[in-house]
């Protein structure tokens, strides 16, 4: 195995869209590339990483697989992530394991990235590709703090430009180029760089040792940022916000994390189940009072008001889908 100290490695994130874009990235690249490839692709819980694995390697000569726990890094190797499993980088050797959720996802294209950036620094080339919302935005600002380099799909040429697009507007970006020229751009990159890990940003890895070990304490917590009067969607538990990144983001105690826009999407849909459950106990309190005889008509008085009640909370919810 060579020398985990003066491995470049290679990074890839995608999501909605995500399947074709990779394929046609690793197409481009190289045989004798000097590097090791990580490949993360939001994908169902269900669904099968090996069928995702053969289907990619059909685009490329480098051997390919499902990352496995604890397996040692090789370059030259194309390792993809398990479905419901974050896939980290640790020195000279992959983690797999079922940690807390980071922006709803697992894998996360984040923890992939960051925990490459804590371990690697400045050897590290990350790269996104098309999809919703702006999960790896965090773990690419990670990686150019650490001294490595950032790549995105032109967002032009992506399915989904969201995801390349948060990338671009929060930070500065190395290189923004269609699919096609990626590889050949990666051949020139690691031609000319000398892989020398540097130094790391101590809050990159303070998050990356959190997610390895899939605990926290609130020492640690506290470093990151100051705890807010806000509850973790997943768990309940308080949320500290993270101060060093460049978007709003937010941990909690327990491990999930999310940006400031899946944090809001998860709490409107909070929001919504809750007032959705409060329907349906008035409609049944109503549809009992109205089954219920009574001469005094009072049962009916209190149906009717239930009934008030229900249609007002049913126009909140059309207000906060319009929010939305």
């Amino acid at each position: 195995m060579q020398n985990s100290d003066q491995l470049n490695i290679i990074v890839i994130g995608a999501s909605a869209g995500g399947f074709s874009a990779v394929s046609k990235l690793l197409a481009s690249i190289s045989d004798d590339l000097d590097a090791a490839i990580f490949i993360v692709v939001h994908i169902s819980r269900n669904s099968d990483a090996d069928i995702v694995s053969k289907m990619l390697q059909k685009q490329t000569s480098l051997p390919c697989k499902v990352a496995i726990n604890g397996e040692p890094i090789m370059k030259q190797t194309v390792y993809v992530a398990s479905a419901d499993h974050h896939m980290l980088i640790d020195y000279g050797k992959i983690l797999v394991q079922k940690g807390a959720y980071e922006n709803h996802y697992r894998p996360s294209i984040d923890v992939l990235f960051r925990s490459a950036a804590a371990t690697y620094g400045a050897c590290v080339t990350g790269i996104i590709l098309t999809g919703m919302l702006d999960d790896g935005t965090s773990g690419m600002y990670a990686i150019k703090r650490s001294g490595g380099v950032c790549i995105v799909q032109h967002p032009d040429e992506a399915e989904f430009p969201n995801m390349p697009y948060s990338v671009i507007n929060n930070m500065e970006v190395d290189h923004q180029v269609p699919v096609v020229e990626i590889g050949p751009l990666l051949n020139n990159l690691l031609m000319k760089r000398s892989c020398v890990t540097g130094e790391i940003p101590e809050d990159v890895k303070i998050e990356a040792e959190i997610t390895k070990r899939m605990s926290s304490n609130p020492e640690e917590l506290q470093k990151l940022g100051p705890a807010l009067d806000l509850t973790c969607p997943d768990c309940g538990g308080t949320l500290h916000k993270i101060e060093q990144d460049v978007i709003p983001r937010f941990r909690c105690f327990t491990g999930h994390a999310y940006t400031a826009s899946c944090l809001e999407d998860l709490q409107l849909s909070s929001v919504e189940e809750s007032l959705w459950t409060a329907i349906r106990m008035m409609e049944e309190r109503r549809n009992l009072l109205f089954s219920i005889h009574d001469s005094t008509g009072r049962k009916t008085e209190r149906a009717e008001q239930l009934e008030v009640h229900v249609k007002r909370l049913k126009a909140m919810l059309q207000t906060l889908n319009r929010a939305e």
